[in-house]
């Protein structure tokens, strides 16, 4: 089975150093540097469509531009990209959603996939008009998507629940293909979620031990469901020719770590009910000491930005390397993202996906079938 990468679309803006922000927390400043504006988001998107990359992940929240409509229009500027969307169910309701993703994938050409995010900062989604709590928050989702995957499966849906109502819900247009629903979670009843509804786990990028343990904890409640589930990873990538470059790099945006800047999104962070959010913050403990905390895994993005905030570092076989290891407890999905985007999705591109191809791990998703693996590129 070909391994599959996603890039990211940083609709909060992009930068040479770290744009900080997410979950409760603004974007930094470094955002402005290069605007999330439709021309530079399409650069981008070509880049990845044209580099190999099968999706580009949308973020949702108050940082950042609107997922929806920024990827409707970033996709007339491509071809074949798809585009996973960040979606929180508690804003709209499940039938204009399912509605929603059936004129997206029309419209698109079936380029749309789903990214559930349920919310894990109160006072974000208090905001938005959400005053529920975390755990009813999650038990809203699985009413959603218990709704909306009847919709799409061109069902008459009639439910009572305990957050969601709907009578006679109908589509007039079921989509086609089906959007495939991505979702994360750390919490007890988020694996439970997973398990009863999406096709894709995704967690953040924690050291290889860990990420076995819900890969288990996921496929053993799936199980219990009669479902199988498909695993995927969210980390950044910093990949150079040789490892002495790539860190290099890494510690040039530490550098750029303003201490008021990290002591602020810690702050920020700390308050975040999301367990996902707390396990990132436990791998480096707020402190710029010791972040390589597996072989050529760096916690250092996540001092000034919530959510993922762990990356690869290192030269392309090293990277190449990691992959294989994660690939090995089960994750077949890489959802990827480096500063700035443009040019980290070249070195990524460029250097490390010719080397897993030439492995038989990977091949161009658009490319002919008969067409040649990809060679390993010459580096001096």
């Amino acid at each position: 089975m070909s391994l599959t990468f996603h890039w990211f679309l940083p609709t909060n803006g992009d930068s040479r150093h770290v744009v900080g922000g997410g979950h409760g927390t603004p974007a930094t400043a470094f955002g402005r540097n290069r605007p999330p504006t439709v021309a530079y988001l399409s650069q981008i998107a070509r880049a990845a469509e044209d580099l190999g990359f099968v999706g580009a992940l949308t973020p949702t929240g108050a940082w950042c531009e609107d997922a929806w409509l920024t990827t409707a229009m970033v996709s007339q500027h491509t071809e074949r990209l798809k585009f996973l969307v960040a979606f929180r169910p508690g804003f709209v309701s499940p039938t204009l959603a399912a509605q929603m993703a059936s004129t997206f994938q029309r419209q698109t050409g079936g380029r749309l996939l789903l990214n559930v995010v349920t919310g894990g900062e109160s006072h974000e989604q208090r905001a938005y008009g959400d005053f529920l709590d975390k755990d009813a928050r999650y038990r809203r989702t699985g009413e959603f998507l218990q709704i909306v995957r009847d919709l799409w499966e061109g069902k008459t849906v009639d439910l009572s629940g305990e957050h969601l109502q709907v009578e006679d819900a109908r589509l007039a247009r079921v989509p086609d293909p089906v959007p495939e629903v991505y979702f994360g979670g750390s919490s007890p009843i988020a694996g439970e979620i997973a398990a009863r509804h999406v096709d894709v786990y995704l967690t953040w990028g924690e050291p290889p031990a860990q990420v076995a343990e819900k890969i288990a904890w996921v496929r053993g409640l799936a199980a219990q469901q009669g479902r199988t589930v498909r695993f995927g990873i969210r980390l950044h990538v910093i990949t150079r020719d040789t490892a002495e470059q790539a860190w290099t790099e890494a510690h040039k945006l530490l550098d750029g770590f303003d201490p008021d800047t990290v002591k602020s999104v810690q702050a920020g962070l700390a308050r975040s009910e999301s367990e996902g959010q707390r396990r990132m913050l436990a791998l480096h403990g707020g402190s710029r000491e010791d972040l390589e905390i597996h072989p050529n895994l760096w916690a250092g993005i996540g001092l000034v930005r919530g959510g993922a905030g762990t990356a690869l570092v290192g030269s392309h076989d090293e990277v190449a390397e990691r992959i294989k290891e994660y690939h090995a407890l089960g994750i077949d999905e890489f959802v990827l993202s480096g500063y700035p985007h443009l040019e980290e999705a070249y070195w990524f591109g460029e250097g490390v996906l010719p080397r897993l191809a030439a492995q038989g791990l990977w091949q161009h998703p658009f490319a002919p079938t008969s067409a040649p693996a990809a060679q390993v590129p010459f580096t001096s």
